[in-house]
């Protein structure tokens, strides 16, 4: 007996929200496997909880769960290495999740929460709580690693590209500039 290839594995998405059978966008399966692992995450609470019934509590206490797997070393305020950058020699500091990572994660279940029949006013993903942790964790990763994340200012937007003079050097040029 042949088999037929499922319509839904033999096409590609180029990335638009468009109709039709493709196959999904490696967005749309992380936030898939995201939402699996947050709703077995709730069904292994003691007691079990519905999506319903879950909070921005229950949010961050799943988040707390996710930090044992983390890969990202997160130096304690009393490490010596707390604040640098590179750090000279191993510490025995914890593995955390990175602040992005947490970021993005919150970001794709609180989407796969409203496709899930969730409404957009009890998103507990959105919850200010969520929200002051993520900051809070980003503020003190920045710390621990002695890097400020600034925020990036928008660049005036030109509106005609096509007057921007390439800037191009060339190895004449610099060997002409250190000759004179």
């Amino acid at each position: 007996m042949e088999t037929v290839p499922s319509p839904i594995t033999s096409t590609t998405n180029s990335g638009g929200g468009g109709g039709g059978s493709t196959t999904p966008s490696r967005y749309e399966n992380q936030k898939r496997r995201d939402w699996n692992t947050f709703s077995q995450y709730l069904r292994n609470h003691r007691p079990p909880l519905t999506v319903a019934m879950c909070s921005g509590a229950h949010v961050l206490e799943f988040l707390h769960y996710l930090d044992q797997f983390g890969k990202t070393k997160v130096h304690n305020p009393t490490c010596p290495f707390f604040g640098l950058p590179n750090p000279p020699a191993p510490c025995p500091c914890p593995l955390r999740q990175a602040w992005g990572s947490l970021d993005a994660l919150i970001g794709r279940l609180r989407a796969a929460y409203e496709e899930n029949g969730g409404r957009a006013e009890s998103n507990p993903f959105g919850a200010r709580a969520v929200r002051l942790y993520l900051h809070d964790v980003r503020e003190f990763q920045a710390k621990a690693r002695g890097v400020s994340y600034e925020k990036k200012r928008k660049r005036p937007k030109s509106s005609n590209i096509s007057n921007a003079t390439p800037v191009t050097t060339s190895p004449n040029a610099t060997a002409t500039a250190t000759a004179t």
